[in-house]
């Protein structure tokens, strides 16, 4: 295969890439390593979708994209108790973790390794944190409000529902998603209570 790559052939590569970024690790993976599992030549991947940061700038951005956490927040803000929230966070944050898992390994993975992994980071997670401090403002407008300050509110929904905590029950404790979900979700209603 020549030339450009189409819009199919793009996805195909940045999902394999994906894919390989988050089984060996950013690092150990080439622009080569990409093109032949996609099926293309090395020069077709980089006249089409970029150098190997660019892929990961380009997974990244997909990632954010297919969260669906503007959905997911949107019917947060109408509920109005405490618990329907902490539950739509739960069950919301798993379906996007979930459903992007190897897109956050791809991240993790390439964080040591990555010319400027902090920044990286912020950029994958920004407007999940943001979200996430947008609940806990909702929190603080329901009767009664949570103990913490709106601030701390927002650092423990990051630390329950953030994809450090979802990680670490699933894929370095094996939990299934849905048991996981659970815990959190009982978790968070009882420090808030």
């Amino acid at each position: 295969m020549h030339g450009r790559l189409g819009d199919g052939h793009r996805r195909l590569v940045l999902r394999e890439a994906t894919g390989l970024f988050a089984a060996r690790g950013y690092g150990r993976v080439t622009v080569a390593d990409i093109a032949a599992a996609a099926g293309v030549a090395p020069k077709t991947v980089f006249a089409s979708v970029g150098s190997k940061g660019d892929i990961l700038n380009r997974i990244v951005d997909q990632g954010v994209a297919a969260s669906g956490y503007e959905n997911a927040m949107d019917g947060l803000l109408a509920l109005r108790t405490r618990e329907s929230v902490l539950q739509a966070l739960a069950r919301g944050t798993r379906v996007g973790n979930e459903s992007q898992f190897s897109v956050h390994e791809a991240i993790r993975k390439a964080l040591p390794v990555h010319e400027d992994g902090e920044a990286l980071w912020e950029r994958a997670t920004a407007a999940y944190r943001a979200a996430l401090r947008e609940a806990a403002l909702h929190l603080h407008t329901l009767d009664p409000p949570p103990a913490f300050s709106v601030e701390r509110t927002g650092d423990l929904l990051w630390y329950w529902f953030g994809p450090t905590g979802w990680r670490v029950l699933v894929a370095e404790s094996g939990w299934s998603w849905g048991d996981a979900e659970e815990a959190l979700y009982r978790t968070a209603v009882c420090a808030m209570g």
